[in-house]
């Protein structure tokens, strides 16, 4: 786990933002702001689509991409490994089971897949319990990501009584 330098790791965070293989930079500038609004960290798991100096990413990110937590994984599953097998929830638009069915509890990670086809199939058929989705209507196949991330962030700090 390679961490952003010059952030110093929290002892016990509400919860844990996860990205697979993020692919558009924008997006996870924007999550990194999220991140650091929040004081949640942010997990990204390689290989990124794009270099973390990228002026996307910065612009998106503001100046607040430097204060947020972020650390740097080579897969979910060291992820998974170096923080000892945390809880986890899956974010899917193939999951049945909506978002609101999630029961938070502090440190659980929230996980997210790449913009373009989201979670490993494999991984979502192992885990079908841990798998959830933010429910759409009409021809929309998903949500931007940061905003994906947003709703279901929000809903875990609130049932942890974090505001």
């Amino acid at each position: 786990m390679r961490g952003h330098p010059g952030v110093p790791p929290q002892a016990d965070p509400a919860l844990r933002i996860v990205l697979v293989e993020p692919e558009i930079p924008g997006n996870t500038g924007s999550i990194g702001r999220l991140a650091m609004a929040t004081r949640c960290p942010l997990h990204l798991v390689e290989p990124l689509g794009f270099v973390v100096d990228d002026r996307h990413l910065k612009r998106a990110g503001l100046d607040y991409w430097r204060r947020a937590e972020v650390y740097y994984h080579d897969s979910l599953g060291s992820l998974m490994q170096e923080l000892q097998e945390p809880r986890f929830h899956l974010l899917t638009a193939r999951a049945r089971r909506p978002y609101t069915a999630i029961e938070f509890k502090r440190g659980d990670l929230i996980v997210f897949g790449k913009e373009t086809v989201g979670l490993d199939a494999a991984l979502l058929a192992a885990h079908p319990d841990q798998s959830f989705r933010i429910p759409m209507w009409n021809e929309a196949r998903s949500l931007n990501l940061a905003n994906a991330v947003s709703i279901v962030l929000y809903e875990g700090l609130r049932q942890l009584g974090c505001f």
